[in-house]
């Protein structure tokens, strides 16, 4: 058995039921395994009901020199979070290893929409770059549709652009309301109600049964006349700092407005895009400004939630470069770089987390 000391990465059933047939899905674990190799960790991966907590030993899949191999082992002191749990259940649960010293980083990662942007409100360095925001209450809707002709519907806990519908007022004075068929990952089937006063049906039976925030459209730049915004990764790295891993640009596909790759959204990179269609832009200034804010911004939810280390940034920006903020992933989908043949930030996204592990082993929290 290795001496090196043991990192934990806590993963979700599907990645756990593939790790011994190496089918991870969107998960490279392999540069995990280079990453630990590098700063002399030895990875294992494990759910949450495997662990014993009498005990406090974990019955994971190890990672070996030729190998995975699943063994019972201490519970790692510390653990870098890669599942997604909604339930109070379980936050109790993850509270509970805090408590008996584990450090857990990225430990809940699943915030409301809601409650990231009243957060952030909070600092005024951030306020100019946050869209107008409210719940999406019938009166919030009739309201923000008195002031804006672009408005942007999104469930507060729905991820990878899910449920998202669009409310645009056109030049007739009549409101079109797009919306997804279903609520499935691979919904492909948009639909259109045209309205002039009283709200569809189908928008007040969604607003009621599931909650939405309501938002300005935010006046993204666009290539070929489709809209594009940036993830970038943000993640506390070998000096325990936040820094930047990487930015990549989504453009919404031609059929619709979401930028999300899973929802149809072509990566490329920043720079190509500003080149293409703001030559009038400094593409490295352009990056700095997005970096800078990027990084205020997790400093300052770091300052308000506890144990963040790797967060994913939707930012836009306008036509002059300006910052806008989209919304915070928790659980960073990484393979936009991976899409846009980015691989050095691609790998950097899984050491860094690796890094940081090691710098909290050394106890300089």
């Amino acid at each position: 058995m290795s001496r090196r000391p043991y990192v934990g990465i806590l993963v979700n059933d599907t990645l756990f039921a593939g790790i011994p047939h190496g089918h991870t899905l969107y998960e490279e674990i392999s540069f995990y395994r280079d990453a630990c190799k590098q700063y002399k960790l030895t990875p294992c991966y494990f759910r949450m009901q495997d662990v014993h907590m009498p005990s406090m030993k974990v019955h994971a899949y190890v990672q070996q020199e030729t190998c995975t191999e699943r063994m019972w082992i201490d519970l790692p002191k510390v653990i870098h979070n890669r599942a997604i749990y909604l339930d109070a259940a379980s936050n109790h649960i993850l509270e509970q290893w805090t408590q008996k010293g584990i450090l857990l980083f990225n430990r809940w990662n699943r915030y409301s929409k809601m409650r990231i942007h009243n957060l952030l409100l909070k600092n005024e360095h951030i306020r100019p770059h946050l869209p107008s925001t409210y719940p999406a209450t019938l009166a919030n809707v009739k309201m923000m549709m008195a002031s804006y002709t672009s408005l942007i519907l999104k469930p507060t806990n729905s991820s990878i652009g899910r449920g998202i519908m669009k409310l645009q007022k056109l030049p007739s004075g009549r409101w079109k309301l797009i919306y997804p068929a279903s609520m499935k990952l691979t919904n492909r089937v948009w639909r259109t109600i045209l309205f002039r006063k009283g709200l569809p049906l189908t928008l007040r039976r969604k607003i009621a049964s599931t909650s939405y925030l309501i938002q300005q459209c935010l006046p993204l730049a666009t290539v070929n006349g489709r809209p594009f915004d940036l993830r970038v990764s943000v993640q506390r790295g070998a000096s325990g700092e936040w820094g930047i891993t990487g930015i990549v640009a989504k453009v919404a596909s031609r059929k619709h407005f979401l930028t999300n790759v899973a929802q149809g959204g072509k990566v490329a990179t920043l720079p190509d895009l500003l080149s293409a269609a703001y030559p009038h832009l400094d593409p490295e200034d352009v990056c700095c400004k997005v970096a800078d804010f990027s990084l205020l911004v997790a400093r300052h939810l770091s300052s308000e939630l506890p144990a963040l280390a790797d967060l994913g940034l939707d930012v836009g920006i306008t036509t002059e470069g300006f910052p806008l903020f989209i919304e915070c992933n928790g659980k960073d989908q990484r393979y936009s770089f991976k899409e846009a043949g980015m691989q050095d930030n691609w790998k950097s996204t899984y050491y860094n987390p690796m890094a940081y592990a090691k710098y909290l082993m050394s106890g300089e929290k």
